[in-house]
């Protein structure tokens, strides 16, 4: 039997090729600050943003028409609530 080489290394290039593609799109998803994003994270980021222009603290005060702005916006509230509870504990501290 015969192999012609150069026919088999461009089955296995192709092969690869496809195998890579089907990596990256299935496994290529972002996320911002814990929260899956479906495309860019640009509604997760306008969300935050208006969360950190309206002072917002607690995630249950999020509200919109988008799940990414929602999400983007409870993200910010989560962090303020940890900022504050670690400033809790430092002041604290020292009574223990």
């Amino acid at each position: 039997m015969r192999v012609n080489f150069s026919t088999l290394r461009v089955s296995i290039i192709a092969v690869l090729a496809s195998l890579n593609c089907s990596y990256t799109t299935a496994y290529a998803s972002s996320t911002f600050k814990g929260y899956e994003c479906t495309k860019n994270c640009s509604g997760h980021e306008a969300g935050y943003e208006w969360a950190e222009e309206q002072n917002i603290d607690d995630p249950d005060d999020c509200d919109g028409s988008s799940a990414s702005f929602i999400e983007g916006c409870q993200a910010y509230a989560e962090e303020q609530e940890e900022n504050s509870s670690e400033d809790e504990d430092e002041d604290y501290g020292d009574d223990y």
